[in-house]
């Protein structure tokens, strides 16, 4: 390279510095705003949040943006993996924005601002009708907008690709056929076994002091670092990375559904691990954040469900369970209290949906969006089109809108192509742990054991370190040598519901 090309790789790496130090005052106002800020600060708030939010897109389509793009992008085969990752994601988001006319993206951007209060009051009142224009106007510039932004096969790859770089339509199709069709059977083996597990067990009053103290010590062990973190209260649970040393975890207490911040606690645990965990090196780059939102998923399901809901776990934890929580769980044995924690039946919404049948209301959505974006289905019959595919794949109908098609804020905030990342960190964590379980032998010990390091160790060399560097179906491919495959979920699956309701016994 130039001198002069190596000037400007040094001045565009000062410039996303800058870009990610505004990023993360945003990220500490966003963080304070859903910790209990007080409300009267909100006015100011929205203000702040207005003025950092306009200075960081300002930047990122900025006249200094386009000339860096310009003057590297030629080059960028001669310029460091950081440097080359970051200009690519850089102009990844500038031809994103750049290409639509900035009169539609204000009217878009008033219009989801308009549409997420709607929705909150669409959803209080079970009131569909009155969120219904506004959802047909978000679909119809997300199609402009695809038109804008273009693609090869499929409309709705365009939008899959910004949530999950490289992810198609074609490669979903043929992952969730497969996923879908296994579910399904081992749903009706489920539904149909002699032996069902008593839910009632779990109806414990357990303190939030209590619950709080358990899944504290579930965080150590599963190598959140307290020095480099921290736990809150929130009403919607979150995790939010300001940089690799401050992540912070929130989490929302029902002193009668302890499941609610136990395993919540654990799976946002998994998100922060993730980012504590991310290479020095891309500090102040785009890259220092989650390869994908199904990657960044993979490792909080990791910990919730390939950890935190394995008998092994249990064996190992629930007698500090028992006694934080004592007498509750005194006379409720291991193997009663983990199949009742892993009962699997059908729910409307989404966020209560269990292992098993969680998959299946992606897929539900997966399936509108595509459709949407296809031109297929129009906003009129979209409320019907939902309660019809929620009768068939599990056997419940909405009664109303809250319980259908209003439960999710998504949609709203024009967040079409956002769901399948869901389900991908299913397959996605599924997929890890049989070759992490082929390169550690002895997994199973560890997982019933105090002391999770060489998990997190694995995780860490394999996903964790790189960051955005390398692209979500690259880290699949380089750890286990094969692209995205659900028969290791479906496995995975059915291994752990035969045991939990003795499907294979006589």
């Amino acid at each position: 390279m130039s001198e002069s090309s190596q000037k400007l790789e040094q001045e565009f790496l000062e410039y996303v510095k800058k870009i990610s130090a505004f990023e993360e005052a945003l990220s500490l106002v966003y963080w304070d705003l859903r910790t209990g800020a007080p409300e009267k600060g909100a006015t100011q708030r929205s203000e702040v949040i207005g003025t950092l939010s306009g200075e960081i897109f300002k930047m990122k389509v900025s006249e200094e943006m386009a000339a860096f793009i310009a003057g590297l992008w030629l080059e960028k085969d001669g310029l460091s993996d950081v440097t080359r990752r970051s200009l690519e994601e850089c102009k990844k988001e500038y031809d994103l924005n750049k290409k639509i006319p900035a009169a539609e993206y204000e009217a878009y951007t008033k219009l989801v601002a308009q549409a997420e209060n709607v929705w909150t009051t669409a959803r209080a009142t079970n009131d569909y009708a009155l969120f219904e224009p506004y959802l047909e106007k978000i679909i119809a510039s997300k199609r402009q907008f695809v038109e804008y932004w273009g693609y090869q096969e499929n409309p709705y790859d365009t939008l899959l690709d910004q949530y999950e770089p490289g992810m198609t339509v074609a490669i979903l199709d043929d992952v969730f056929a497969k996923l879908r069709e296994s579910i399904l059977v081992l749903r009706q083996r489920v539904e149909a076994a002699k032996y069902q597990p008593n839910p009632t067990l779990l109806h414990k009053r357990v303190s939030k002091a209590h619950q709080k103290e358990f899944s504290m010590r579930i965080l150590a062990k599963m190598g959140f670092d307290f020095e480099a973190g921290r736990l809150d209260d929130t009403v919607h649970p979150f995790a939010t990375g300001l940089n690799i040393g401050d992540v912070r975890i929130t989490t929302r207490y029902d002193e009668d559904n302890f499941k609610m911040a136990v395993f919540g606690i654990i799976h946002e645990g998994g998100h922060a691990i993730y980012e504590q965990n991310i290479s020095p090196k891309l500090v102040g780059t785009p890259l220092a954040n989650g390869a994908s939102m199904g990657i960044h998923e993979s490792q909080s399901l990791f910990y919730e469900i390939i950890l935190g809901s394995s008998f092994a776990f249990w064996q190992s934890n629930y007698k500090d369970f028992q006694e934080i929580t004592a007498p509750a769980f005194d006379d409720v044995s291991v193997e009663e209290f983990y199949r009742a924690v892993n009962i699997s039946e059908s729910s409307l919404i989404r966020i209560e949906a269990d292992t098993l049948t969680y998959p299946l209301h992606i897929m539900i959505r997966y399936e509108l969006e595509k459709a949407i974006m296809n031109g297929e289905i129009g906003v009129a019959d979209l409320r019907d089109a939902w309660n019809d595919k929620y009768e068939a794949y599990l056997g419940v109908r909405p009664e109303n809108g809250a319980d259908g098609i209003l439960q999710d804020i998504h949609w709203s905030g024009g967040d079409f192509g956002y769901f399948p990342s869901y389900a991908l960190g299913y397959m996605y964590a599924a997929q890890l742990f049989a070759t992490m379980s082929k390169e550690i032998p002895n997994v199973s010990e560890i997982l019933a054991s105090d002391d999770y390091t060489v998990i997190r160790e694995w995780l860490t060399k394999n996903v964790h370190q790189f960051g955005m560097l390398k692209k979500p179906l690259a880290i699949l491919q380089d750890t286990t040598g094969e692209g995205l495959n659900p028969d290791y979920l479906i496995q995975l699956l059915n291994d752990r519901y035969d045991f939990i309701y003795k499907l294979n016994e006589a």
